[in-house]
């Protein structure tokens, strides 16, 4: 088997187990001028792609891809990779079976992805009947606001568990340490700068992201064929991880990295973007992006120019599983999996109990592919909908989530 196929599926394994999404899903203190990457076919310079890149951790996720998660079968939300335990007996309740009352500061509900989160979060509380109160408080995005949100949570007595989505790594930092004195706090989806945090619940990550959709079109798309890279924004910590790992996959590939442009998420834009580029360079046999909002908009451009639709990675996203799906695409989607806003709710519960949770509580990160497409395509969900949000079998679903039965 080819050695690129045989290190594809060993990242995808955990499946065969986001735009503004994935901007929102991620965060970043970079400056606004924070350099992109070379366009055009370049290789890279030496072994770092970017200044953002760090060797050990690249290495880290491609080995996690490829690991057996530790965990109940059929809910990847409480698996574990390569899990290291701690002891939480110092935060168990003094009464097995008191109240819980689990408090939340939510960095925003302001995209698609955070929307379909935290509807998955209301709906994991509700199948534990000892928690009693679930206080909820949104940041709309601003610094300052969660600074403060953190604070009147932390020092709420009620308050047994504190969990924690930052906005943006440094600048939370400091309200993230000082609640760490007062009560647990679970941090979630985005880190933070100190590893006060009880546990810190987090999927494999960017590297492992980006390198599958690579490696995906490497074994797809035939040497020297031109390959359009799709980028949200610079600066953007696992998105610059993403395109790290698929520039290391393109330059050690036969594939030719005709252009790399940044979108800003917006759908005319990558119309645009992918028109120009079929205009210029007479053909495009591959798009990678490194989050799938727009994966739609960029396969209507090439059937807009009246050329095939080339093979796309895109995401999870409703719309494009179904254009994947009625279009007979050539796809791939991996995933930022929205089942992770149901973990820390359960971090919480066993923190409260005295059960031992990881450090880091490493997530598997599913990929869809075409064998499992039907899976994770659900008719009646709205375009916007996360398939890989581990919510079909929660209370509620469709109808909570905005769909139809």
């Amino acid at each position: 088997m080819n050695p690129r196929m045989v290190r594809r599926r060993a990242l995808a394994s955990a499946a065969v187990l986001l735009t503004g999404a994935l901007l929102a899903s991620c965060s970043s203190d970079a400056p606004p001028d924070a350099p992109a990457a070379a366009s055009g076919g370049e290789k890279a310079a030496g072994d770092k792609p970017s200044k953002f890149f760090e060797r050990d951790e690249y290495e880290r996720q491609l080995k996690l891809g490829a690991e057996t998660p530790k965990g109940p079968a059929g809910k990847p939300w409480e698996q574990m990779l390569e899990p290291q335990m701690v002891s939480t007996a110092q935060y168990a309740k003094k009464r097995k079976g008191d109240d819980v009352h689990l408090c939340f500061s939510n960095a925003g509900v302001f995209n698609p992805w955070r929307q379909v989160g935290l509807k998955t979060m209301k709906a994991e509380v509700k199948l534990h009947e000892e928690i009693s109160d679930f206080t909820v408080l949104d940041a709309q995005g601003k610094d300052d606001k969660q600074i403060s949100d953190i604070q009147e949570l932390a020092g709420n007595k009620d308050c047994d568990a504190l969990i924690v989505s930052p906005n943006t790594t440094a600048t939370l930092t400091p309200a993230v340490k000082e609640a760490c004195g007062k009560l647990p706090v679970i941090v979630f989806d985005r880190g933070v700068e100190t590893d006060c945090a009880v546990t810190f619940v987090n999927p494999i990550g960017g590297y492992g992201y980006g390198a599958v959709a690579a490696d995906f079109l490497v074994d797809e798309v035939q040497p020297e064929g031109k390959i359009l890279a799709l980028r949200i924004a610079p600066g953007v910590d696992v998105l610059e991880t993403r395109w790290s790992a698929a520039k290391l996959a393109f330059d050690k590939s036969e594939l030719d990295v005709a252009d790399v442009k940044f979108t800003d998420g917006d759908p005319a834009k990558t119309k645009s973007i992918v028109a120009d580029a079929i205009s210029r360079h007479g053909s495009i046999d591959g798009v990678w992006m490194d989050s799938g909002a727009t994966a739609v908009a960029a396969v209507e451009a090439f059937e807009d120019a009246g050329v095939d639709v080339p093979p796309i990675t895109g995401e999870d996203q409703q719309d494009f599983l179904q254009a994947w799906k009625d279009k007979k695409l050539t796809a791939i989607a991996p995933t930022y999996p929205t089942f992770q806003w149901r973990t820390p709710v359960i971090a919480a519960l066993r923190v409260l109990g005295g059960e031992g949770v990881p450090k880091e509580w490493k997530l598997p990160q599913p990929t869809v592919t075409q064998d499992n497409l039907d899976e994770y395509l659900k008719d009646g969900m709205p375009p916007l909908h996360y398939a890989m949000c581990g919510c079909q079998k929660l209370p509620g679903f469709p109808e909570d989530w905005g769909g139809k039965k």
